[in-house]
């Protein structure tokens, strides 16, 4: 990735050099030729025409890409993505519309070189709308104006002097500004002198897993306490209890007792002696004896899951 910092123009290699020498022996066209050139190509698809053209104003290519070196990226994929913009201008050039075709592609190449400028600066995708690209490309003059280009985190009044120029809010200012730096590695150390790495100190809001396992293990011995309790019911007993307290759509005490052909008090009763003796079971406490107050119980509620009922904690805690 190019680091912001770091502008030092390209270096030009053998391959490049004889590419530019080659495009300048191409000679300008004037307005005559070049707009029966592009008449050939919008008229008949001509692509010696449109060869032409392109060939012609190689070299405003190389003038534009020239003028984003600093942005540490090669400048022959600088050049490639411009020409690229070119052959786009000459593709869509109207010579109805009065003007030179310098005019129109010099537009078209700038904007080729900001995209890939855009695409190559970090791994993560930088926006692409119109005011996005003005505050990536002016914020860099900016704080060049200032002074502030390599002094790494901008100062309160830097970041709202910048925003004032651009037209835009602070906060997008910072954020962009922390784009710019660069991607950083979570695994590289804080500091030279600083060998914490900066994901040690990233938090994890998740639940550990020791906390998750203690968790698991005693909701799993509830159940198990649960089920041993159940199995010292009588099956009516166990069986109003399922339909009552363990299911998410308990039956009412009207339903049970026709099923069973007795009163609605009667499986109220049942009911109450069999969570005795459950909460006797899973606390290790005595049954009340008969005739005291022992546990109140309300009737399950149909919008409450069976957790949320007011029937003992060990009891639901276990379903």
């Amino acid at each position: 990735m190019p680091s912001p910092t770091s502008v030092a123009p390209t270096p030009v290699s053998d391959g490049l050099s004889r590419y530019l020498r080659t495009i300048r022996r191409a000679p300008w066209l004037d307005p005559v030729e070049e707009r029966e050139l592009a008449w050939r190509w919008l008229r008949d698809g001509d692509r010696a025409a449109a060869d032409r053209l392109i060939t012609t104003h190689l070299r405003m290519v190389v003038t534009v890409a020239m003028r984003f070196r600093g942005y540490g990226l090669p400048l022959a994929d600088l050049i490639a993505e411009g020409n690229i913009g070119l052959m786009d201008a000459v593709r869509k050039f109207d010579p109805e519309r009065g003007f030179r075709l310098s005019t129109f592609a010099i537009w078209c190449i700038r904007a080729a070189c900001g995209a890939y400028v855009l695409r190559s600066w970090s791994l993560v995708k930088i926006g692409t709308t119109a005011q996005q690209k003005k505050l990536f490309f002016g914020l860099r003059r900016a704080k060049a104006q200032i002074s502030a280009l390599n002094d790494g985190e901008l100062h309160p009044d830097q970041v709202q002097a910048i925003a004032e120029a651009l037209g835009v809010r602070p906060v997008e200012v910072l954020e962009m500004d922390r784009r710019l730096r660069g991607d950083a590695r979570l695994n590289a150390p804080k500091g030279p002198e600083d060998t914490t790495e900066w994901q040690d100190m990233l938090v994890d809001d998740s639940v550990s897993v020791e906390a998750s396992l203690a968790e698991t293990e005693d909701r799993a011995a509830r159940r198990r306490a649960l089920a041993a309790a159940l199995g010292t019911l009588n099956p009516r007993e166990r069986h109003i209890i399922q339909v009552r307290r363990l299911t998410e759509t308990p039956k009412t005490l009207e339903a049970l007792a026709a099923e069973y052909g007795v009163t609605r008090e009667r499986i109220r009763q049942i009911e109450v002696r069999a969570v005795e003796k459950l909460h006797a079971v899973m606390t290790g406490t005595p049954r009340p004896k008969k005739g005291s107050p022992g546990l109140r119980l309300r009737a399950p509620n149909r919008s409450r899951s069976p957790s949320s009922s007011s029937e003992p904690a060990e009891l639901a805690a276990a379903a």
